[in-house]
């Protein structure tokens, strides 16, 4: 089954471990320059000193990666990136991909990179003939397949676009038209010669819950095929216009919402499952706050375009300060949160949402160090969810809906907590997990979601790709370093399990699945981005300056 939602993967080979020599822990310096709009431009790359990406201007980075993606949950596979074109393939002792070096900083490739490219190559999908996708887990077949990696992805673009003009019910009630497939299957009958896709648009998903997130990945990934082969035709063709369109209008259509933020069912995106992250999910609303961007430098500025475009903007500031504001949560907030007076009317109310101070939860206070913070979960009336969640704070960096200070600052709270968020194999889902009543009134008694396993505080080493774009990007790429040594003391061993169970990570999940793609992916997209940060371009956005950033709207709110 081919997942439709996010993941990226691919990655630089590196023989042997990772190599602790200065230049790893250098980020290449950008010239300086003043970005009037979102569009990005490449510069010349100047590799010196080590500083946050968001510096200096992402568009200088030189892009040589062929991401190839999915959109929608851990389910279906999170595999991004996959293909990316700067990988010296295992075998064939030549470059991958467009004809750049084979490493910037002469790394040798680690031998566990050869296996998990061979393993990514096994997971190829095919129909009539065309390389679409991977499979979620693969089995241990010896065929060896040769491919474009560029071509895939634009096989996969091209073929869920397709999917998204299907006609989507679940019962006898019908889906918008923009909605994206959370996953497609293809049958092939051998008496006929012929492939046959299926496409899941929710019905077959736990819950029954549409994917909110597929159409988010669909753009980032056209953005980064873009990026990556110069090739601005496939974006510009007419249905790719229209699909970015009709994603976009389920998104920015008027209704009862007082916040620019999406509101979403349970289990709508990576987590797929009840999971108490029903509301406004920082996943969500980081995914579309990125999506928007990458949109608006692919829209044609005519006609749709140009009225879509002017919609992008407003929502982009509305949302860009919403989120900042009042998803931010370090230790001067959790003060101020901590002395509410409730009950409050009016526009004065410092106390905007009526949250209840009782409300905050007690491993909060340990939590919170005295340097850091992040983006808390979710936000509503009256309820703030402060669980910490990895893939949102992430994005939120790589899409800069962070500032430059909350970038550095959800970086200071990684080491700080490295024990609780990394542990023994990188990267919790999400932090802590929940547990006795709680769990069972959250999840109705999920016996895949029991505490520390699974989405409940499972760890999941597909987010190393992001954790590693987040550290190459704020200019901490030795905090990824540590946690991908941390990851190859185990993965290749355990034969690229799903998930980890256990606070630490240190069990083998309960019901992880073997050789799964997205494990493989992350971990070849960490290794490939770490060795040549010119590939963060392809999965980041530099901060835009017309984005202001937060002025204080009272004592206790600030950016």
């Amino acid at each position: 089954e081919i997942s439709t939602m996010s993941t990226p993967t691919s990655d630089i080979v590196q023989n042997g471990t990772i190599v602790p020599t200065p230049s790893l822990c250098t980020v290449a310096e950008w010239e300086e320059c003043d970005f009037s709009n979102f569009t990005d431009k490449p510069r010349p790359l100047n590799i010196e000193r080590q500083r946050s990406f968001d510096e200096r201007s992402m568009s200088e980075l030189s892009i040589g990666l062929s991401p190839r993606y999915n959109l929608r949950n851990f389910e279906s596979s999170f595999r991004m990136f996959e293909h990316l074109d700067h990988v010296c393939s295992p075998g064939t002792g030549r470059k991958s991909g467009f004809n750049t070096p084979r490493s910037l900083y002469g790394f040798e490739p680690h031998p566990m990179a050869s296996e998990a490219w061979d393993a990514l190559r096994r997971s190829l999908v095919y129909f009539r003939g065309q390389p679409v996708g991977t499979i979620a887990a693969l089995d241990n077949s010896e065929e060896n397949l040769n491919y474009d990696q560029p071509e895939i992805v634009k096989n996969f673009l091209l073929k869920t676009l397709r999917l998204q003009s299907w006609e989507k019910k679940i019962d006898r009630f019908q889906l918008g038209e923009g909605v994206m497939p959370a996953s497609f299957k293809v049958l092939h009958d051998p008496f006929r010669n012929n492939d046959t896709i299926v496409a899941d648009f929710g019905e077959s998903a736990i819950g029954r819950v549409a994917p909110v997130d597929s159409g988010f990945w669909w753009i980032i990934l056209l953005r980064a095929y873009t990026k990556s082969t110069g090739d601005t035709s496939l974006a510009e063709m007419p249905e790719c216009q229209n699909g970015m369109r009709l994603i976009l209008n389920l998104c920015l259509s008027e209704g009862f919402d007082t916040f620019p933020t999406l509101l979403c069912a349970d289990g709508c995106c990576m987590i797929d499952r009840r999971m108490g992250v029903y509301g406004y999910p920082i996943e969500i609303q980081a995914l579309f706050f990125m999506s928007l961007r990458c949109a608006l430098s692919l829209l044609k500025q005519d006609g749709e375009g140009k009225e879509c475009c002017d919609r992008i903007v407003k929502r982009l500031h509305a949302l860009s300060f919403h989120m900042r504001s009042y998803f931010w949560i370090d230790l001067k907030q959790l003060n101020d949160i901590y002395r509410y007076k409730t009950e409050e009317y009016s526009h004065t109310a410092v106390n905007k949402f009526n949250v209840m101070p009782d409300s905050l939860p007690e491993w909060i206070f340990d939590f919170m160090p005295i340097r850091g913070g992040y983006f808390i979960g979710n936000v509503s009336p009256a309820k703030m969810d402060f669980r910490w969640f990895c893939l949102g704070n992430c994005i939120a960096i790589l899409a800069s809906l962070a500032t430059l200070e909350q970038s550095a600052a959800i970086m200071d709270l990684i080491e700080s907590r490295w024990e609780e968020l990394v542990g023994e194999m990188p990267l919790k889902v999400v932090y802590p997990a929940i547990e006795g009543h709680e769990w069972r009134i959250i999840t109705g008694c999920d016996p895949k979601n029991t505490r520390w396993s699974y989405h409940n505080g499972g760890s999941w080493p597909v987010l190393l790709w992001l954790l590693t774009a987040a550290c190459i990007k704020t200019g901490r790429p030795q905090i990824a370093r540590r946690a991908i040594e941390l990851a190859e003391t185990r993965l290749l061993k355990d034969n690229w399990p799903e998930y980890y169970d256990g606070k630490l990570g240190r069990y083998i999940g309960k019901q992880a699945r073997k050789f799964q793609t997205w494990s493989i992916a992350g971990y070849l997209v960490a290794k490939m981005m770490l060795e040549d940060p010119s590939h963060l371009g392809m999965v980041a956005l530099e901060e835009d300056k017309q984005m202001k950033p937060v002025l204080k709207r009272s004592a206790s709110w600030t950016s």
